[in-house]
């Protein structure tokens, strides 16, 4: 649960906390709280009276892991340039610890930040109880104070279904990307879910063309699967628009509706396939396309808000 100290409520009070969020830094007090996150959740190495280290097995393995993945990823030997830490836990730890307070990347601090939460979720959610300390705080609430940290520093990430995304307005995330997300973790969007992802990734590393690539395929993605759910024929190289034609045509929208959604059935049609066609589709001729970060922005909520849109009237269909 997050404390707001007096010193913040004046802040806030006066006008001191921006209303917008920053992508730029990441505060060093937000990497400190980080910090306190993971010793909640599996605790932190100590000394005891006779200065021996002590860590428990859950944190040796997380720091292990964590360290790990990040090194292979990085394709290094080591995140500081040196030697590989002994095995004790204690070197891990130290090694991640030191890496998420100093590094200037921001990418890199992000990369901390995800790896550890996906090692929280849902990795130690499989972990026996007997090897949690009672005291431990639970993943979600983990995760929740992780987005709370974010929030309170204005910092423009969260975490969800598995990854850092990048977040323009709370408002629209809260009410639109996340319910989308929620909607697509049902196995049988498996494939729309990851297209979705991999959008969010392409926007917060400023990819804008792919973003809009992987919002076409999520979007296309889950016509299709609905209408395999409601046993509609299509074929698997139609097209959105085809799509759109086919879940309008049997009714996804009710009969009587279907004049006040003309204005919807437009910005399916021109909305997401043909700003996707029009910016990053097709060659790019002999001058590069540039897109811009606010139209990857808009294309990106407005695909979730159809998602949302589609789903729910699946959902009223059975």
């Amino acid at each position: 649960m997050e404390y707001e100290l007096f010193s913040k409520r004046q802040q806030r009070i006066q006008g001191e906390i921006p209303d917008t969020y920053q992508y730029e830094t990441i505060p060093d007090e937000l990497r400190v709280q980080i910090l306190y996150i993971w010793g909640k959740i599996w605790g932190t190495p100590v000394y005891n009276n006779f200065d021996e280290l002590q860590v428990s097995l859950p944190a040796y393995d997380a720091y292990m892991s964590m360290l790990t993945t990040l090194c292979e990823e990085y394709g290094v030997l080591a995140l500081d340039g040196g030697d590989h830490p002994n095995e004790d836990g204690y070197g891990f730890y130290w090694v991640v610890r030191d890496f998420l307070l100093k590094t200037e990347d921001i990418n890199k601090v992000i990369d901390v930040i995800e790896v550890s939460f996906r090692y929280i979720d849902p990795m130690i959610r499989d972990i026996s109880p007997d090897r949690i300390s009672p005291d431990s705080i639970s993943p979600d609430d983990a995760i929740n104070q992780l987005n709370q940290r974010f929030r309170q520093h204005r910092v423009g990430y969260q975490y969800e279904s598995g990854q850092i995304v990048k977040v323009d307005s709370q408002y629209i995330h809260s009410e639109v990307v996340k319910p989308a997300l929620m909607f697509l973790s049902d196995p049988i969007y498996e494939g729309a879910n990851e297209e979705f992802l991999k959008a969010h990734e392409h926007y917060r590393n400023g990819r804008y063309k792919e973003c809009l690539n992987d919002c076409l395929k999520a979007f296309e993605s889950c016509l299709k699967i609905i209408c395999q759910k409601q046993s509609w024929s299509y074929s698997k190289k139609d097209t959105a628009k085809r799509l759109i034609t086919i879940v309008f045509d049997n009714g996804l929208i009710p009969p009587h509706m279907q004049s006040h959604f003309s204005a919807l059935r437009s910005t399916l049609e021109s909305g997401v396939p043909t700003n996707r066609n029009n910016q990053s589709g097709h060659g790019q001729g002999s001058k590069a396309v540039i897109v811009p970060e606010y139209i990857a922005s808009y294309i990106l909520h407005l695909t979730a808000s159809n998602v949302l849109l589609l789903a729910k009237a699946d959902e009223d269909m059975k």
